[in-house]
């Protein structure tokens, strides 16, 4: 027992120093922070990037081009690019969306934007993926330069951002202004707010408050260079073009790309920046802890890029190993370290992340340790265990750690409050130890695949980070009106606006029903319209698809509140085709009813009116909906097909976008056309002979 106590005490002692001089090493950025601010208090100079707006907008726009990689983000880049190209102020810019060949839905919807807009162009990826962020980059750059030899007219800047940006109106005019003096323009990164029972985004929200609004500007001072964060990124065409001198724009050979590129341009000696320009930004935020009604809220901090942030365990901490592969462990075999002495010093901080979250958890351990001894040792009748052996040194150290951690508390509290308000101020405390466990589970991930490649000799594959877009909801905006979508979209024009606004004032009904009416707009436009404004999908339905599902909602329901069941999704939840977003009340009201969540999906008005006719019968009939087999569920009835065969035919369908379960069999050549036509006409069957037993029910009755 006294050994197991003295390799305890030893080990604690050995933990307790590293923390320390790790500890040491942040208190010192911490230092020349405040030391930055107390200068700039003193001698009464401004915020860093206070310009005025004026000077912004007045400088004539210079092209910029946007590089948006895409790899399976199917179901944000739509909403993303509406987003942006409905803030942003400026005018003289292109985004460019790149493609892998192998990914047909984000193809498709990278398409229907580029019909949508004439400044988005889609740039397909020869081969498939994924590869890595950089291929899909440098596959973009190729086209921007194409564009440029076709226009006669070079881009000032491009400007690099995820699928998952929320932009801000005046970002372009930012980067407009410091180009060309800056040759890397980073901007903050800053998390959306989230819910204080969400412990793993919330971490996000309070590292990078605090990481881009001091320890960048603290690098950007001392080594006279930032690294790119990846997003919210603008590159100058002669930073471009002098990494093009070497080959690729973009490193293929590592996961973090913008890490790389930020070094390559510091080897260069260009100018690289993060710009903090004071802007105010509005958003709706609970009360203190959710403790009364939301409201809007308007707060000043640097411009950024705003966006969600993974929100569970797993996939925060796989995130996070791909950022520990790419900067600390093939940052340091690829780039080594540098012949200045500060920039070295930055190199170690960053590389220091593949040993400061095991210190952590041994801490925690040891104190758990320590606990549970002196539990047992007391309960036994035994003295108490120290952890410690007195001596002096250790007491100096632990007083010197915990002052430490108080003032990373501290500092912790100041940045979050400064943009999320002091509900998410405290709840950063005890976040503190959930990043602990990430920060963990991804380092000894990230050193587990490392040598597994140098082992294998494999290349490291692309983890990539599942994305979601903002609803109006997270972003605190008001939604955008019909008529504001339609006029962005060039698809009417003002006078046929403010013709049927006069129709409306008169006779009443919807702006766009009118529009169509009108023959302003087709239908379909109609959908997409409101679809774009309630940021809810679009799908495609047919009548047999209705019919398959008309046990979950009755005739009454369907009728009065004009929607349709057409499918399940695959967590079992309901969906349900509208013409228009359902009021809050009735949203609930159907929740309860269906006793499942439930999707909307927005279809034309048209369709549901002629499917309620066909569906619906007359009052005096009064004939119940019955549960009967779908046609899949036939197939398996009568030995077709093996439930197996079905569900691993089954396992690419998505009915939003493939249809009734039938025609997509029959698509893939699961089955025949002759097979589902026999199938349908067996159904046919089964609907009829139940309608007949019901109608000598009525009769006898």
């Amino acid at each position: 027992m006294d050994s197991f106590v003295a390799v305890l005490q030893w080990t604690a002692l050995v933990v307790a120093i590293l923390i320390a001089l790790s500890s040491l090493d942040d208190l010192f950025v911490d230092a020349v922070f405040w030391a930055m601010k107390l200068k700039r208090r003193i001698f009464g100079q401004s915020r860093p990037g206070a310009v005025a707006a004026e000077l912004l907008v007045d400088k004539p726009e210079q092209p910029i081009a946007i590089m948006l990689p895409a790899w399976k983000e199917f179901d944000v880049i739509a909403s993303m690019v509406e987003s942006a190209v409905n803030t942003l102020a400026y005018r003289n810019y292109m985004i460019f969306i790149g493609t892998y060949a192998n990914d047909a839905e984000t193809i498709a919807e990278a398409e229907k934007v580029t019909r949508r807009y004439k400044q988005v162009r889609h740039v397909r990826v020869p081969h498939d993926g994924p590869t890595c962020k950089a291929d899909c980059l440098n596959h973009i750059v190729s086209d921007i330069l194409q564009v440029e030899e076709e226009l006669g007219v070079p881009f000032a800047g491009l400007v690099l951002h995820d699928s998952e940006d929320v932009l801000h109106p005046l970002e372009l005019h930012l980067f407009n202004y410091l180009l060309p003096a800056k040759d890397m323009i980073q901007l903050p990164v800053v998390s959306l707010e989230q819910r204080y029972r969400d412990l793993v985004a919330g971490t996000y929200m309070d590292e990078f408050a605090e990481w881009h609004a001091k320890d960048l500007v603290v690098r950007q001072r001392l080594a006279k260079t930032v690294p790119s964060a990846g997003v919210g990124t603008c590159f100058s065409r002669r930073a471009i073009k002098a990494l093009m001198e070497d080959g690729d724009a973009f490193n293929t050979d590592t996961l973090t790309e913008d890490y790389d590129i930020g070094n390559r341009l510091a080897e260069r000696d260009m100018g690289t920046i993060i710009a903090l320009y004071p802007v105010e930004f509005r958003t709706r935020r609970g009360a203190f802890f959710g403790m009364g009604p939301e409201r809007m809220v308007t707060f000043s901090m640097p411009l950024c890029v705003r966006e969600h942030f993974p929100n569970t365990f797993k996939t925060s901490y796989r995130q996070k190993a791909r950022w520990i592969l790419g900067i600390a462990l093939q940052g340091w075999s690829q780039l080594g370290w540098s012949g200045s002495a500060i920039a070295n010093y930055f190199l170690f901080r960053d590389r220091k992340a593949l040993l400061t979250p095991t210190l952590a958890i041994l801490a925690y351990a040891l104190v758990v340790i320590y606990l549970g001894l002196n539990i047992w040792s007391k309960s036994s009748g035994g003295d108490f265990i120290p952890l410690f052996s007195g001596h002096w040194i250790e007491f100096v150290v632990l007083w010197f750690n915990l002052f430490a951690l108080i003032a990373r508390i501290l500092q912790r509290l100041f940045f979050v409050e400064r943009i999320y308000g002091w509900g998410h101020a405290f709840m950063s405390v005890p976040r503190i130890f959930v990043l602990s466990l990430i920060n963990f589970a991804a380092s000894m991930r990230a050193m587990r695949i490392f040598i597994g490649s140098k082992f294998s000799g494999k290349s490291i594959a692309w983890d990539k980070t599942m994305h979601r877009f903002p609803t109006d909801e997270w972003l605190g905006t008001e939604k955008r009106r019909i008529g504001e979508i339609l006029l962005s979209w060039e698809v009417v024009t003002p006078p046929a606006i403010e013709k049927a606004l006069v129709d409306q004032k008169l006779n009443g009904g919807m702006l766009g029903d009118l529009l169509v009416c009108h023959g302003a707009i087709d239908e379909q436009t109609l959908v997409e319209a409101v679809a774009t404004q309630a940021n809810l999908p679009t799908a495609t339905i047919s009548l047999e698809m209705v019919r398959e599902n008309l046990d979950l909602l009755d005739e009454e329901v369907m009728s009065r509140l004009h929607v349709l069941p057409f499918g399940r999704g695959q967590n079992g939840d309901v969906m349900l085709a509208v013409s228009r977003p359902l009021p809050p009340s009735e949203k609930e009201w159907m929740r309860t009813r269906l006793g499942r969540p439930f999707r909307q999906y927005i279809v034309p008005d048209s369709q549901i009116t002629r499917f309620l006719g066909a569906l619906v019968k007359q009052p005096h009939w009064d004939i119940p909906v019955f549960t009967l087999p779908r046609l899949h569920e036939l197939l398996i009835e009568q030995k077709i097909l093996k439930r197996r065969e079905l569900r691993r035919a089954l396992e690419g369908y998505d009915v939003a976008r493939h249809g009734s379960i039938g025609n997509y069999l029959v698509a893939n050549r699961t089955i025949s056309q002759q097979t589902f036509d026999e199938m349908s006409a067996l159904r046919h069957k089964l609907v009829e002979a139940k309608r007949e037993e019901a109608r000598k029910e009525l009769v006898d009755a």
